[in-house]
């Protein structure tokens, strides 16, 4: 049987055919997925990576639910003018406990996962307000009323939230989940007692970059400003890249 009679089978007989791209598409697929069920990690242990703070947690959930993902990625891929603007390029483990990723895929404005410790807090705070009040050119819309909306431990349940980022692997400690709302409070009222309580749950030795203060500026409340900030303030702050380049010149 020639060559052209034995495709014919497949030509003829779209069952077969179905048959075949199924068969196709598994071995395919086995390829790709089954090797890393025997690899120990598909993420680089870095040393700096942390879990969220309830507060930061917060905070990314209103990033999520405000779309802010639809106009800023936060991934900076390894090209020249790309490391020139942002910044050391994303590493996987920074990802690690985002679930979803905050990766994006377009850029009306500027990558975001460089952004902690950029701009103080006031400029956050008023960009967040009224984007054009710091950025004349900048389309984005306004979100005052992010400091209207007062945060409440019944309102937000981020003590559940901790549990479940638990049942994924985020090495939240009983105790942290226990205090997660007086915690999410306390970042955010730096002359408290509970800020004390706050820090001895996520001391600095473990978890790099945890401040305590006063993020929207409005002492008097604790706001979903303040969560947002918090949670912006951190993005790319934690991995110390010195170390990377310390490595590479070593090379």
């Amino acid at each position: 049987m020639s060559a052209w009679k034995k495709h014919q089978i497949f030509e003829k007989n779209s069952l077969i055919l179905i048959v075949g791209i199924i068969i196709m598409i598994s071995i395919g697929g086995l390829v790709e997925i089954v090797p890393l069920f025997y690899l120990k990690s598909t993420i680089e242990k870095t040393e700096g990576m942390r879990p969220y703070t309830p507060l930061e947690l917060v905070g990314r959930n209103i990033y999520v639910r405000e779309g802010c993902y639809a106009c800023h990625s936060q991934q900076i891929r390894p090209m020249r003018d790309e490391l020139q603007r942002y910044g050391n390029y994303s590493l996987a483990a920074e990802s690690m406990y985002d679930r979803p990723f905050q990766w994006g895929s377009k850029r009306t404005g500027p990558d975001l996962a460089r952004v902690g410790g950029k701009y103080s807090d006031e400029w956050q705070r008023d960009h967040l307000i009224d984007p054009r009040s710091v950025s004349p050119t900048s389309v984005m819309p306004g979100y005052p009323f992010l400091m209207d909306a007062k945060l409440s431990p019944i309102k937000i349940e981020i003590e559940n939230n901790l549990k479940v980022n638990a049942l994924y692997g985020v090495p939240y400690t009983d105790e942290q989940i226990a205090n997660a709302n007086a915690d999410m409070m306390a970042q955010a009222m730096p002359d408290s007692d509970a800020a004390e309580g706050f820090l001895e749950r996520y001391p600095e030795g473990k978890y790099r970059n945890v401040v305590v203060r006063d993020f929207d500026g409005n002492p008097d409340a604790i706001t979903e400003m303040d969560a947002l900030v918090a949670y912006l303030q951190m993005l790319g702050t934690l991995v110390d890249f010195s170390l990377y380049d310390e490595k590479a010149n070593l090379r």
